[in-house]
């Protein structure tokens, strides 16, 4: 395993207990590289104190003939402890060598044993052993939370592909139902058919399009996401043909919208997301809703501005929470995750997102976007 240039340079620290202020001092210098820390204590109560109060100790060198409390009682209760039970002992001893004194060390939890005199170049090459293995836990330590890191960027991942794939599979589904209740209802003339189904064919190219889009978004780290040229203006057009906005709701661009130098799934994301719960909400016999832009020098404003049913101020409270619909209706069963990414998007570009509304007003959703 390759160690990381963090564990590399993170101190050693090694608690001495002795009773004997003579041998920690002599330990400290034998032991001393110029890198390492030293922690010392000259009883077992207080290396019971200095291993709870540090969490930063690698190995304990440990006396066993110390009086009020031994170091074989120091290690049990160690060892019985859910914060220092990992901490490498090694027992330092001058009492008899015996089996079984050397077996009840080691059943105490030590992982080693030295007997005094202690002999130099043992006690320093043992040392340096578990230096490293701590070195070694400690790397696998932030592997696992680095793993842990990823693993919650794919839960948001996922949810994200399901939020984004299922409005335009339910604009598809509806298109498709209504082509079937036309037919169910009499003739449907071939050229009003035609038309039906090239749009429905061109929706099932676009979702094609934006599966396989996701699916190399996947693959790649944020770094290696391909910047492409993204006129928006037909990214939008792109987007609203997915979305099969209903007939009485009218989206206006206004022009012009600039090209940008961007990753245009994340883009097409954050659009997708609010042309998505304008159209769902909004509650007018003709349903407007406008997108623009503003130059910002660095940053490009947009906004998406509807005429809907707007939203008090405890819903604009729960809008981005996870897992928490900001909900219009009680029959809403939307998990919020798709507002709560979007902000996520935004926010990764270094902008801003901003919501104006108020109850029977509509709602205006503007972000900053970076050239």
């Amino acid at each position: 395993m390759m160690l990381t240039s963090t564990n590399q340079s993170s101190p050693f620290t090694i608690l001495l207990v002795d009773d004997r202020a003579e041998n920690l001092l002599v330990l400290e210098e034998l032991l001393d590289n110029g890198k390492r820390q030293f922690i010392k204590a000259a009883s077992g109560n207080e290396a019971l104190k200095q291993a709870l109060k540090n969490d930063h100790i690698g190995l304990i060198m440990l006396d066993v003939q110390m009086p009020d409390m031994d170091g074989f009682e120091v290690a049990k209760f160690l060892k019985t402890n859910p914060k220092t039970r990992d901490i490498s002992i090694i027992f330092v001893t001058a009492i008899s060598k015996e089996e079984q004194y050397v077996m009840k060390g080691f059943e105490e939890g030590a992982v080693d044993y030295l007997a005094k005199p202690l002999d130099s170049n043992v006690t320093r090459a043992k040392v340096n052993v578990f230096e490293q293995l701590w070195r070694y836990q400690q790397a696998l330590k932030q592997s696992a939370g680095e793993l842990a890191t990823i693993n919650k960027q794919l839960e948001k991942f996922v949810y994200m592909v399901a939020h984004d794939l299922k409005s335009p599979l339910t604009g598809l589904l509806t298109q498709l139902h209504f082509v079937e209740a036309m037919n169910d209802s009499g003739p449907v003339a071939q050229a009003e058919l035609a038309d039906y189904v090239g749009d429905l064919k061109d929706a099932g190219y676009h979702l094609s399009t934006m599966i396989s889009t996701i699916l190399d978004y996947s693959r790649q780290s944020i770094d290696q996401q391909s910047v492409e040229e993204v006129a928006v203006a037909e990214l939008l057009s792109q987007t609203v043909q997915l979305l099969f906005p209903p007939k009485h709701i009218n989206i206006q661009v206004i022009e012009p919208l600039p090209v940008l130098s961007t990753k245009k799934i994340k883009l097409q994301q954050v659009f997708q997301n609010l042309l998505s719960n304008a159209i769902k909400y909004n509650d007018k016999a003709q349903g407007l809703i406008d997108i623009g832009c503003t130059d910002k020098g660095k940053f490009v404003e947009f906004f998406v501005r509807d005429n809907g049913p707007g939203m008090t101020q405890e819903q604009q409270d729960k809008l981005f929470r996870l897992f928490q619909p900001g909900g219009h209706s009680q029959r809403e069963s939307s998990t919020g995750v798709g507002l709560n990414i979007l902000k996520m998007l935004v926010e990764e570009q270094g902008g801003a997102l901003r919501v104006v509304t108020s109850p029977g007003a509509g709602c205006m959703v503007s972000f900053d976007w970076r050239k």
